[in-house]
């Protein structure tokens, strides 16, 4: 097997209560680097058309990256891949922390789950031995519980990842949480995980992970370290935080449900910024070996809301989501709804979204106290939002009705609402506008994954790693872009991290030393440029084989229909063929449907997929 991979896939048949180990092909590991590359390749091959998300049929999958548990920096990141039930499309969500290399030096690559079980059950993995265990004592507790059990019993070197009660129930924006704070989102799969009766997989093991040269990468992360670029102690000390400012001051944060602008709207938005922030961090969090550090441990809260030592900081989006979209300058309140998203086991985009949809609904009469359980839903109102958010996280009155997202919730509610329902096919559209962010509207309107802001194709990258083109126009464009999507799609598989790739690596030629010298591969640039296409390519083609087409359809506000009238983004409209076209052109899709054509598929070594799209 190629180095950089254990060479191992376990099967899970969760309904048979079955374990059964595969080899990964060489020349699959190669092809998608693993990560979520892997994942789609295996689910298209595996998994039929139609299935439902939520039903037996449905594979979920947690898989890991070539570089993930490495010496490459930021090799951190494992990623949960399956049909997501907000989209009925491709589903994954990336997460950091300590899993991705434990789960490896388990001795697995990858692991996938099959079918639902009868009770409550969680995945073990000691070193290569693999059991399923119940979980009876386990269901009903919140994600920081759940680890702490399991840890008591397995030993403090355990890693989970797990469900909790929001995921249990089958919410629709549950996540899949570890380290008490690190969360895999996006698309839902936390609902799938509890659809299978799934709450946890423990991980533990003290294998290596194989690498071409060991010495020669470990004398490479000395120098790699020594290289990192000039932002790496700013964002040790902030963390994503310090994008808020700046986002609220261009009009890039969400503000007022995305209707608004902060500088007009929010003008407090200092308030909960990166300084604030940092004056409530108790000390740093990193996750396994990270260079940066930028997450953070809070204190305790000692004013209205009392949340445990322990919480973490929470990132950009989920102040500007709890923060500038509900209009709320409260940070407490934010770092409390942060807390209760990563116990309860909720993506803390989505959740945003959804409680600033029920005030704009609730501001505009389509609902009232009556239907909102007695909470006064208006804009700012830090105690409603929280309250809401515990519902939601619940299940419990209104919270139920918006805990499977915006898009069920406006069809539920009716009444016009649809026009306040922030999402993008089903996926809440996460904190970056799309008017007047060429690349966020390009990424949210045409990749795999809709509204996704870690999929744009202009950053973060390291320097040189695209050609040049004109920043403030959207003509010429579209080659650029695909090249650096197809890079980001080889970064997200390969397991190493976005931020570690945009603030750490100094240069291009950092990454590609890494790759070369963990897997022994005499890979070149233009092949790393396919191989992220062949990844991009494979998790569209599950779209398509699914009846979806993209582009995407936009909600009008996000288009800027109207436009704005006031702020810095004032009078911006987002034209779609202009946006979109240049680029799907350049990716050889179907600038109508997304479809990959054939001769593009056969291109990408993707045979078997030609067959399936163009019968």
């Amino acid at each position: 097997m190629a180095r950089g991979f254990m060479g191992k896939m376990l099967w899970v048949d969760l309904s048979r209560k079955e374990l059964k180990e595969e080899a990964l092909d060489e020349k699959v590991g190669r092809d998608f680097l693993g990560g979520y590359g892997l994942g789609a390749r295996v689910l298209f091959s595996r998994q039929k058309a139609g299935v439902d998300p939520l039903g037996p049929d449905s594979i979920l999958g947690i898989t890991t990256g070539v570089l993930t548990g490495t010496d490459a920096l930021g090799g951190s990141r494992y990623v949960m891949v399956g049909k997501s039930p907000l989209t009925g499309g491709w589903g994954d969500a990336n997460s950091g922390g300590n899993v991705g290399p434990n789960l490896k030096f388990s001795g697995y690559d990858a692991v996938f789950f099959t079918g639902i079980s009868d009770k409550p059950v969680y995945l073990y993995i000691d070193n290569g031995k693999a059991e399923i265990r119940d979980a009876s004592n386990l269901w009903g507790k919140d994600s920081f519980e759940t680890q702490d059990i399991l840890r008591e019993e397995h030993g403090k070197d355990l890693e989970v990842a797990c469900i909790g009660p929001s995921g249990e129930k089958v919410a629709l924006v549950a996540a899949v949480m570890n380290n008490k704070g690190r969360a895999a989102g996006r698309s839902g799969l936390g609902a799938v995980m509890g659809s299978k009766k799934l709450k946890a997989i423990a991980v533990k093991g003290s294998m290596k992970v194989p690498v071409a040269d060991a010495q020669k990468a470990s004398e490479m992360r000395k120098r790699h370290l020594a290289n990192m670029g000039p932002n790496v102690q700013f964002m040790g000390e902030f963390g994503t935080s310090f994008l808020f400012n700046m986002c609220c001051e261009v009009d890039d944060a969400p503000t007022k449900n995305w209707g608004g602008a902060a500088v007009v709207d929010f003008t407090s938005y200092k308030d909960i910024g990166a300084e604030p922030v940092k004056a409530e961090v108790e000390r740093g969090f990193g996750c396994w070996h990270c260079p940066i550090g930028c997450g953070g441990i809070m204190k305790a809260g000692t004013g209205e809301y009392k949340y445990a030592a322990g919480a973490h900081k929470p990132e950009y989006e989920t102040l500007a989501m709890f923060g500038s979209n509900c209009l709320n300058n409260n940070l407490a309140s934010i770092i409390q709804a942060n807390d209760i998203c990563n116990r309860y086991g909720l993506d803390t985009i989505s959740a945003g979204a959804c409680i600033a949809f029920t005030i704009e609904c609730y501001e505009n009469g389509i609902i009232t106290r009556g239907d909102t359980d007695g909470l006064e839903m208006t804009w700012g109102n830090h105690k409603s939002i929280i309250a809401m958010t515990e519902k939601l996280a619940k299940r419990e009155g209104f919270g139920d009705v918006i805990a499977d997202g915006v898009k069920k919730a406006a069809k539920k509610i009716g009444k016009g609402s649809e026009k306040y329902a922030m999402h993008i096919e089903g996926q809440e559209v996460p904190a970056h506008d799309s008017r007047g962010g060429p690349h966020f509207a390009i990424g949210y309107g045409t990749e795999p994954t809709p509204a996704r802001h870690t999929q744009g194709g202009e950053g973060p990258l390291p320097p040189g790693a695209l050609p040049e083109f004109d920043h403030n126009s959207l003509k010429g464009r579209g080659v650029p872009h695909n090249i650096g999507s197809n890079l980001t799609n080889a970064y997200n598989a390969s397991g190493v991290c976005m931020i570690v790739i945009g603030d750490g690596y100094g240069h291009w030629d950092d990454f590609m030393e890494a790759l070369k010298v963990i897997t022994g591969w005499d890979i070149t640039r233009e092949e790393l440029i396919k191989t992220g296409e062949r990844i991009k390519t494979m998790r569209q083609a599950f779209n398509v084989r699914e009846g979806l087409a993209s582009p995407w359809e936009f909600p009008d506000r996000m288009m800027g229909i109207p436009p704005k009238t006031e702020g810095p983004r004032a009078g911006v409209t987002v034209d779609k063929a202009e946006h979109f076209n240049e680029y799907l052109e350049a990716m050889d899709w179907d600038i109508n449907s997304g479809k990959p054509s054939k001769k593009k598929l056969l291109e990408l070594g993707l045979d078997d997929v030609a067959k399936v799209l163009w019968p």
